[in-house]
């Protein structure tokens, strides 16, 4: 039993509100959780303490028994100390411009340089 740590979403429609559950990863996203240990309120400001709500002692415990956070929860969690801040991934090489505009972007750059 595979266990995630993630949002499951509530509220309204453009009214997101989360839950923070425990969860199997193959258990649907607003579905059957194991247990609840937060909320986050994306809505409200980043200086408001009920924006994430989390117990932190049910947090620690889970991550200590396996329990994987999602990317967005880790960020969260790394917020409040919490668990280590996770590494910013580097953009996809497919957006770089391809061989040949790199070479007009170099011609370019040199033409004013001179």
């Amino acid at each position: 039993m595979a266990l995630k740590i993630r949002l499951a979403r509530g509220g309204s429609k453009k009214r997101p509100f989360y839950k923070i559950v425990v969860a199997e990863n193959t258990s649907p996203r607003d579905g059957k959780f194991v247990e609840r240990i937060g909320s986050y309120n994306p809505l409200l400001e980043k200086t408001n303490a009920e924006r994430l709500v989390i117990d932190s002692e049910r947090a620690k415990h889970w991550l200590s028994v396996g329990a994987k956070p999602t990317d967005k929860l880790s960020k969260l969690l790394a917020e409040l100390k919490i668990i280590d801040k996770p590494e910013v991934r580097d953009t996809p090489k497919k957006s770089a411009p391809k061989k040949k505009a790199q070479e007009r972007l170099k011609a370019e750059a040199e033409k004013n340089a001179a």
